[in-house]
């Protein structure tokens, strides 16, 4: 199965703090893992929601916002594609790994749709 892992923002990360060499080396050293082991897939870290923008689609009508956005909680600062067995092992994976953080912080891990999920007896 494949999973999305969401590191979501901060109010430190929506600020454009970067993070400490330690906690680079950190960050490093545990992605190491998951890549050894062949669960990671791709990963990165994505920029403040000060250089973003969002498009609102409705019918034929396109509105876009430039950021910054203001519900940190739920913004994304990062995320890995993993491929794991099962979403239990996908939780053990991040109880593994170094707050990305400098403070408190919230990591998201959601099953992407595969093509059987698509497929049912009625469409069989």
């Amino acid at each position: 199965m494949r999973v999305m892992v969401f590191v979501k923002a901060t109010k430190a990360s929506e600020a454009g703090g970067m993070p400490t060499a330690q906690l680079l080396e950190d960050m490093g050293a545990f992605k190491q893992e998951p890549i050894a082991a062949g669960v990671m897939k791709d990963g990165g870290g994505l920029k403040p929601t000060s250089h973003a923008a969002q498009a609102t689609l409705s019918g034929k009508d396109r509105t876009v916002s430039r950021g910054p956005f203001e519900n940190t909680p739920e913004l994304i600062a990062g995320y890995w594609l993993w491929e794991v067995k099962s979403l239990d092992e996908a939780i053990e994976w991040v109880k593994r790994c170094p707050n990305p953080m400098p403070e408190m912080s919230d990591i998201e891990i959601r099953p992407l749709y595969a093509e059987e999920d698509f497929t049912t007896k009625e469409n069989s």
